[in-house]
């Protein structure tokens, strides 16, 4: 079978779609399909292009077995809506002209969050009579406006009536979460369409191991108590409040060995930086997106990971791809999103719950774990087991069927 994926992440970046898709075609390759990846040129979150790489009209590489064709985008370092929606419609445009030219595709998937990609593969599939999926990777636009990232009823109006057209014409929608497809079948779209494939992790790269000495070296850390937050630096984290929870810990006095690390980038980062100088905070490490080789080792200093969102009913249907990679490093969590993803963390023992937007009881939750090592041995110990529910392989072949029986029926 000849898949045609189209996504706007894509490695080198190594955010959640980048990964979730590079490993789920990566196995798809190795259980003999031929996988095509539509993408652009790796320029996440930041909107530079990588190092080594071009914004070209069109360029092919191969990784992994998968044939990878990158196509030119609007690329800007301006995080405002109106340069991303240009983003989006360029990728839009230049993946249906590019994907006329791959040829005897068997079934057509595209991933949100932004879902202009999805508008690509519905266009293809009328074109080229294939089926077509929409992998729901996020419920947008509804997820804009409750950052605050849009305001215009309007537009939002016009945004949900196109993404409705959206779920109806596919021929196959693939949730990440089973809140995004009850979601769905209140709006009207037939549950016999809908399967959900949750994020997950690759276990053979992510799994419990030493402290790395030189990573530990390099920061400065020797003798601290590390509490990390990997990830996207985003409009949806909240960040500010991990920022005034590490001013908790630092004005009481008695605490002084906890360190924070923030290791990405994002829309926020600057602000958050300028956050933390303004309240004189010495226990914050601000660090740059490693590549995706030496993330693993960042992971292996922590001795807790934070995992937050804002305080928004819509973030409670989100799974955050990061607690996965966490319960596979064994590194306890505290866990700042109520919801579906707290169900996980709660049912599998890998961490604390903690209300988001609460800088005091997240400060709270890290000094209690802190000092009880016991506790803290016992939630990696869970994370660990409950982690082996989500390996990204058994993920992917779960996908994989369904892919197979949309292209047999068709």
């Amino acid at each position: 079978m000849h898949i045609l994926f189209i996504t706007d992440n894509f490695p080198p970046e190594v955010n959640a779609p980048a990964s979730r898709t590079f490993e789920h075609c990566r196995r798809w390759v190795s259980e003999g399909n031929q996988v095509t990846v539509l993408t652009c040129a790796p320029n996440f979150p930041n909107g530079k292009v990588y190092e080594g790489y071009k914004n070209r009209f069109h360029y092919r590489e191969e990784m992994s077995g998968i044939a990878t064709i990158r196509v030119i985008t609007y690329i800007s370092p301006n995080s405002g809506f109106f340069s991303r929606i240009l983003d989006y419609l360029s990728f839009m445009f230049s993946a249906i002209v590019a994907g006329l030219f791959v040829k005897k595709v068997d079934v057509i998937v595209a991933t949100s969050p932004q879902f202009f990609t999805t508008v690509a593969a519905y266009f293809l599939s009328k074109i080229k009579r294939k089926p077509w999926v929409f992998e729901l990777r996020d419920l947008w636009p509804e997820s804009i406006s409750a950052v605050g990232a849009l305001r215009s009823k309007r537009v939002i109006g016009m945004l949900e009536k196109l993404e409705l057209f959206l779920y109806r014409n596919a021929n196959l929608i693939v949730t990440v979460t089973h809140s995004f497809k009850q979601n769905l079948m209140e709006r009207g779209i037939a549950s016999a369409k809908i399967k959900t494939v949750t994020n997950g992790v690759d276990l053979a790269r992510f799994s419990s191991r030493g402290k790395a000495a030189n990573v530990i070296s390099d920061l400065g850390f020797q003798g601290k108590f590390v509490v990390g937050y990997i990830g996207t630096h985003g409009l949806a984290h909240g960040l500010d409040t991990i920022i005034d929870a590490a001013e908790v810990t630092q004005r009481s006095g008695l605490n002084n060995d906890i360190q924070f690390l923030f290791l990405g980038d994002g829309a926020m980062k600057r602000e958050l930086v300028q956050r933390a100088d303004g309240l004189e905070l010495k226990n914050v490490t601000f660090h740059d997106t490693v590549p995706k080789d030496q993330v693993v080792s960042y992971w292996a200093i922590l001795d807790l990971c934070v995992v937050h969102l804002k305080k928004d009913p819509l973030f409670e249907t989100v799974i955050p791809s990061k607690i996965f990679e966490s319960m596979a490093m064994g590194v306890p969590l505290v866990h700042c999103v109520p919801g579906e993803s707290a169900s996980i963390v709660a049912d599998s023992e890998a961490g604390v719950l903690v209300p988001p937007e609460n800088p005091d009881a997240i400060a709270a939750a890290i000094i209690d774990l802190k000092q009880d090592r016991i506790r803290r041995e016992q939630l990696a110990r869970k994370a660990l087991t409950g982690s082996k529910k989500y390996g990204r392989e058994a993920l992917a072949d779960h996908m994989l069927d369904y892919l197979q029986d949309l292209h047999a029926g068709f």
